[in-house]
């Protein structure tokens, strides 16, 4: 396993003063586009779950859209989009959450999940958590039962796992 964390950390580039100077940006892309590292970081966020029942798990806009997918199909749940407003076409429940300036939401339909129903929230990075913590009050509005939360990537800096009730089980594959 620290073979495989150390051969997906190499794969992913920092990039400097993106998107503003003093910032160092961690690109996916990189890893994303060779097949055995993008088989690994899946590999290693389902292994952290393989023995929890999974009905949904819900991706977070857009980055968690590419590896939830995947996610879904290998622990056999169904996958639900978290979208930002006005992009879901059927009714939607939506939760607000703090920027650094003002505020945002995010949205999903109001009958994508079953009350009851175990949820994994996916996303690429965790940062301040701002975005990650909508998305779990989003999940208990709609009655699911959130089973965790798994990154690719944890910026440890910016205390985003603070966020999290200590009982919720949050995974990163990559820590900076």
């Amino acid at each position: 396993m620290i073979n495989t964390v150390a051969n997906v950390k190499s794969k992913i580039r920092s990039v400097k003063d993106f998107p503003k100077k003093g910032i160092i940006f961690r690109d996916i892309t990189t890893a994303l586009k060779d097949p055995e590292t993008l088989k690994e970081m899946i590999d290693y966020l389902c292994d952290q779950f393989k023995d929890e029942k999974i009905d949904y798990i819900a991706g977070i806009e857009s980055r968690g859209f590419i590896f939830g997918m995947p996610m879904a199909y290998k622990l056999n749940a169904g996958f639900v989009p978290i979208r930002k407003p006005n992009k879901l076409p059927a009714e939607t429940i939506s939760q607000e959450y703090q920027l650094e300036y003002g505020t945002d939401k995010i949205e999903v339909h109001t009958d994508a999940i079953e009350k009851g129903a175990n949820v994994l929230i996916v996303d690429d990075l965790l940062a301040t958590g701002g975005t990650a913590e909508a998305a779990c009050k989003l999940i208990n509005k709609t009655g699911g039962n959130l089973i965790g939360i798994a990154f690719l990537i944890e910026l440890e800096d910016l205390k985003g796992r603070e966020k999290f009730d200590k009982d919720l089980k949050v995974i990163s594959m990559l820590k900076y």
